[in-house]
């Protein structure tokens, strides 16, 4: 897998709002941002990126624009990539061991540690702004500053890029048990009392409910478009505990576990029956967050 990622210095809003004709290859655009991905795994793979790129630069000198070649990279996506070089126009392009796409930075292997460490640095960042410009250190003032300022940090698009390694989790969980350290009354607390007296969870609670919210939306209330093809139920009524397994995917790679539809599979199939067959998203919200306690 390649992905081609173009910023335009000029007229950046006018591939926005046109397209360019003939593209063999996926195009995604958003902003000032163009991506162009596709499958290589064949010597005619290669070659249709490469036309798609060229079909690029020729729409770029009908329409008087030019792409800013010097900030256009290369992501090699796979195990065994090959690794081709793509040039646009003359210039051959640069490749890239890791790329950040709508403020998520994904690596070469799918990893997600360097993007874990950016939004712990993030966060950090702003926690240190609060202690220095905020002198009262009580839980009715720390606790929304924490929810408005420092967690958006830490679960923005989670869903995406939640940790793999038990590193990742700490290294995130350490900025909440940061900021709760000095709340006033807290002293002598462990962190889980902390959290309790707080009215918080630990962001790895907060991860698993965000991942069962979204199935259930997709599954039975039938939000989003296209969404539902993301997960397939076991279509079988012997089967333990609530009625709507989802199907477990096979594949060779580990990398694959981590992926949303295939991390979700395991703990939507541990949620109690009463939970799964809510009437509705608050319902089902309520019941589960007292079924969490038991699964974590």
């Amino acid at each position: 897998m390649h992905l081609v990622r173009i910023l335009k210095a000029q007229q950046e809003r006018a591939l926005q709002s046109s397209s360019v004709q003939g593209v063999e290859c996926t195009i995604s655009k958003f902003a000032d941002d163009t991506k162009l991905g596709g499958a290589v795994d064949s010597l005619e793979g290669q070659d249709a990126l490469q036309r798609d790129l060229d079909r690029l630069e020729h729409w770029a000198m009908i329409n008087g624009m030019k792409f800013n070649k010097s900030r256009c990279w290369i992501l090699h996506l796979g195990r065994s990539n090959a690794g081709h070089k793509y040039k646009l126009a003359e210039e051959w392009l640069e490749s890239s061991p890791a790329e950040r796409d709508l403020g998520v930075l994904v690596d070469s292997r799918l990893g997600m540690s360097q993007q874990c460490a950016l939004a712990a640095k993030r966060a950090n960042r702003i926690l240190g702004c609060i202690k220095h410009s905020i002198t009262s250190r009580s839980k009715e003032l720390i606790v929304p500053l924490h929810s408005a300022l420092v967690q958006p940090h830490l679960e923005y698009c989670v869903q995406f890029w939640a940790p793999q390694f038990k590193t990742d989790v700490k290294v995130l969980e350490c900025i909440q048990r940061r900021a709760t350290k000095p709340v006033t009354g807290l002293e002598g607390m462990s962190y889980e009392e902390q959290l309790r007296t707080l009215g918080l969870s630990s962001l790895e609670k907060r991860r698993l409910r965000g991942d069962l919210i979204v199935p259930y939306s997709f599954l039975r209330r039938g939000s989003g478009e296209g969404g539902a093809d993301l997960f397939s139920l076991v279509s079988s009524d012997r089967m333990r505990g609530n009625g709507s397994k989802l199907c477990q995917g096979r594949f060779r790679l580990d990398i694959r576990k981590h992926f949303f539809t295939e991390r979700v599979v395991k703990h939507c199939s541990r949620i109690p029956g009463e939970v799964v067959d809510a009437p509705s998203l608050s319902v089902f919200k309520r019941h589960l967050d007292n079924a969490l306690n038991n699964m974590l």
